[in-house]
């Protein structure tokens, strides 16, 4: 089991002090500072903590479930402790998911050094992993995790304990056989080969070894023809050549000599398909395939409802680190929720609520330092001020500071342009979305001329929704307002600094789908609670699609979800809503649908939309979908899964009787589920064996999610793991999904082998 991992844990000097451990301040607050000692485990895939020196230790974090790691001046919660605490000695633990990062803070800038190269070195590592390699760490946790007494070798009762660990119900006399075959050494106890050779009779793959067997004669080997035979006929790999499956057998055979001979062993076949080549995302879909030069209002992009919080809408922390995680995750359209703040200083938060403030200015400057590291697409601020004149100007001027040249101030070619313009030309600029005066050449203006403009989304959302949308829309409440406030000046008339920073995506009301014809123009944008834009769709989802081939859209949740759920964005995306603003920071299936939908092209945040959904004669009606619409067929074998988690790790007895669940989302005829029957007592590597079939009128706009559940018949069944990815980046034949978490972090190497087979209907089109 040695790597390189190891050879560096025995020979890096930082690594080394880390096994040795160090005290360091922890801090989770303002008012909660605690000292513990935190020490890297010999493994080196995880860090443990103690409140003692020498006390008990548990887990801290484990490197894998590291993202990065930021010095003490780039953290917000230690910013605001200067005047305590030495910003020098202090660094961030980012993690994966929605995991809250770890501040500490060491006993010297020293040490904090050593911490911080240690964790990069490892998180480095760890992500240059292959399969194999990470496979490879994964047998070194479980082994370091057996050995109860850390003597580097483990007895039969350790390895019986591990094997429930390892969510293994197994007969011991069986047990007991690959333990004693596996024991080459005869002494009774398994060394660390000796484990490998355990774990492989263990996880010998009965249905991969009948699949290999079924294309080689010999059944030893795959020749170069007989790989290539089936990557054509299973794999509907239509287009493969020679050079390409010799390709992939230098990848994928571990033997030289195989290598040399054009030949793919048991070990190498198994290799590949569970290598990305062998996923069942399409690897043609990772990187940025799509054209990127079309309008913008012709792609779907990845947009974010109160992005600064991070908790809920009522009482939730208010934080910059929401438009981190928005920005990494590759969001392209971020809200601001604007209000006066003291000392002149606009401030962030969700108004009429206990939600916790952040300066506006901190908002940008984040803004600005994340925007493009992820993508280099534009992104989108969707400002919401209700500021008055005095901090508006503070607000355009911290726009137009901090941004720089990331702002985008003036058309593209300073003339009025007659559609918005590509991705491609907006490539690492920054769009301001929000009340404007005027797109047309600068006017003079004068301040008692101009009505108040009010953004006011989130008044509005919060009365009407809980009238249950009795009022046509925001726009009452927003006219009332104006008419109160007409006769005396406002505080919220718009200021002519922040307006002339909205280029190509201006505010406006929605009446209804004439009125925007008649008096809209293609640069100006509405936005749609999902109430309402759920009630168009039902009423004029054909009008609803021609309004999105010419003019952005911005669908936001409900006002009622005030513990920040989401709602399912594939119904908005069905009828070309471009901007489908989600709750991040919520985990959950609605979650898993808009992160598998923005996976493809290169996660850069632009999805083109179906040509059906960019026609403006388009005759699409997502409740009603008709020629020429062909269905296809899906079926999908749920064969066997692999090394599933235990839901609860630190319970012994416990296995899972795990089940697949697959489920389609796309237009309402096409939303569908089934599932397979439960295996008794087995996550290690249950088999299923069971053929799932669906029809499917619009694979377009389909979306796939596959859900690894644990049955249980006294409640609802609890969640293992899931993969969700469009039906149009779906690769058919003999396919492993890899899991991920409800966070969206990788289960490696958790997996379900599945065969997938697309069949194109001969009934005909669908009416």
């Amino acid at each position: 089991m040695a790597s390189l991992l190891q050879d560096r844990l025995t020979t890096d000097q930082d690594l080394l002090l880390m096994q040795e451990g160090m005290p360091m301040r922890k801090v989770r607050s303002k008012s909660w500072k605690k000292l513990r000692y935190f020490r890297l485990q010999n493994d080196g895939m995880t860090v443990w903590h103690a409140r003692q020196a020498r006390g008990s230790a548990k887990p801290s974090f484990s490197i894998s479930d590291v993202e990065t790691i930021r010095n003490g001046h780039d953290s917000e919660l230690l910013r605001s402790l200067t005047e305590e605490l030495p910003l020098e000695q202090g660094f961030t633990v980012v993690f994966h998911g929605r995991r809250s990062n770890l501040d500490l803070v060491a006993s010297s800038v020293e040490e904090a050094q050593i911490w911080m190269r240690g964790l990069h070195l490892l998180v480095d590592l760890v992500t240059s992993m292959d399969h194999q390699e990470r496979l490879d760490q994964w047998l070194s946790d479980w082994f370091q995790r057996g050995d109860k007494n850390q003597d580097g070798k483990m007895s039969f009762q350790e390895v019986q304990r591990l094997l429930h660990l390892m969510n293994v119900e197994m007969d011991q006399e069986y047990a007991f056989s690959l333990f004693q075959a596996a024991d080459t050494s005869q002494s009774g106890t398994l060394e660390g080969e000796e484990f490998v050779q355990f774990y492989k009779a263990l996880t010998k793959r009965a249905e991969v070894q009948e699949l290999f067997e079924s294309f080689s004669a010999d059944g030893q080997k795959l020749t170069l023809l007989e790989f290539l035979d089936f990557l054509r006929e299973e794999q509907k790999e239509r287009d493969c050549t020679s050079e390409l499956a010799l390709e992939l057998i230098d990848r994928y055979e571990p033997s030289d000599s195989g290598k040399l001979r054009h030949v793919l062993s048991m070990d190498g076949f198994l290799s590949y398909l569970c290598s990305k080549d062998g996923d069942i995302f399409n690897p043609d879909c990772l990187p940025i395939y799509q054209d990127m030069t079309q309008p913008l209002n012709h792609y779907f992009i990845c947009s974010s409802h109160n992005t600064y919080l991070v908790g809920d809408q009522l009482c939730g922390q208010s934080s910059v680190e929401g438009y981190i995680r928005a920005l990494k995750r590759g969001c392209r359209c971020v809200e601001v929720d604007v209000w006066d703040g003291p000392s002149g200083e606009p401030v962030v938060y969700h108004g009429h609520t206990l939600t916790s403030r952040i300066l506006f200015k901190d908002v940008v400057a984040t803004v600005a330092q994340y925007a493009f590291q992820t993508s280099d697409y534009p992104v989108i601020l969707s400002l919401e001020t209700h500021c008055s004149w005095e901090q508006q100007q503070t607000m355009a001027r911290h726009l137009t500071e901090i941004l720089g040249e990331q702002l985008l101030s003036t058309t593209l070619d300073g003339v009025l342009p007659t559609q918005l313009p590509s991705p491609e030309e907006l490539r690492r600029k920054i769009l301001v979305k929000g009340k404007k005066l005027t797109l047309e050449e600068d006017l003079e203006y004068e301040e008692e001329e101009v009505e108040p403009e009010l953004e006011g989304e989130h008044e509005s959302e919060l009365a009407l929704e809980s009238q249950f949308e009795t009022e046509p829309d925001p726009e009452p409440q927003e006219q009332n307002l104006q008419i109160k406030d007409k006769k005396k000046k406002s505080k919220n008339i718009l200021c002519p600094a922040l307006s002339s920073l909205v280029i190509y995506l201006k505010s406006v009301s929605f009446r209804s789908f004439t009125h925007s014809k008649e008096h809209y123009h293609f640069y100006e944008i509405s936005s749609f609670s999902e109430t309402k834009a759920k009630r168009l769709i039902k009423e004029a989802g054909n009008e609803f699609v021609q309004h999105n081939t010419w003019q952005l859209s911005r669908v936001y949740p409900s006002g009622l979800r005030t513990d920040s759920s989401n709602y399912n964005p594939q119904e908005l995306w069905n009828a070309g809503c471009q901007m489908v603003a989600m709750n991040m920071q919520t985990a959950g299936l609605e979650m898993d649908i808009c992160d598998g939908h923005f996976r493809q092209n290169g996660g850069c945040g632009y999805v083109l939309k179906p040509d059906f959904l960019r026609d403006n004669q388009s005759s699409f009606h997502p409740e009603r979908p008709i020629s020429p619409f062909k269905a296809q067929t899906l079926l999908i074998q749920v064969i066997s899964g692999q090394q599933l988690p235990k839901l609860n790790k630190t319970k012994e007895g416990s296995i899972v009787d795990p089940l697949v669940k697959v489920q389609i989302f796309g237009v309402r005829l096409d939303t569908a589920r089934q599932e397979t029957n439960y295996v008794e007592n087995n996550g290690f590597n249950p088999y299923w064996g069971q053929t799932l079939c669906f029809r499917v009128l619009v694979p377009e706009l389909a979306m796939l999610r596959f859900v690894v559940m644990d049955y249980d018949w006294k409640s609802r069944n609890d969640f293992i793991g899931q993969y969700t990815l469009p039906w149009t980046c779906m690769q058919q034949g003999y396919r492993h999904i890899h899991l991920l978490s409800k966070d969206g972090i990788s289960l490696c190497p958790a997996s379900i082998f599945v065969y997938i087979c697309i069949r194109e209907d001969l009934e005909g089109d669908e009416s």
